[in-house]
């Protein structure tokens, strides 16, 4: 049997910092905890995600406000979905 997966938030400076794996197992535990965070970020720090699913990137997209905020770190996963999804690097929808 795998260990639960397992993630956290937290603000540092201007950042709202994840760690662990951000994914569908975890997403609905991040989501309250992160809003009291939000007011007045300025960017998201991901180098300390250990995984990401197409749940955590919907959070993470969601949180990006269509890339008003600066995106730090690339975790595994994320090139990928990504693409897949048609987002930028700042986690912006590619505009056509």
């Amino acid at each position: 049997m795998s260990a639960p997966a397992v993630a956290s938030v937290r603000r540092a400076g201007d950042a709202l910092a994840f760690a662990g794996a951000v994914s569908a197992a975890t997403v609905p535990a991040l989501w309250p905890r992160v809003q009291p965070l939000r007011a007045g970020a300025r960017q998201l720090d991901l180098t300390a995600i250990t995984a990401v699913d197409s749940a955590g990137l919907a959070l993470l997209a969601e949180l990006a406000g269509d890339g008003a905020l600066a995106v730090q770190g690339e975790p595994p996963g994320l090139a990928e979905l990504r693409s897949a999804y048609r987002l930028t690097p700042a986690l912006a929808y590619v505009r056509a």
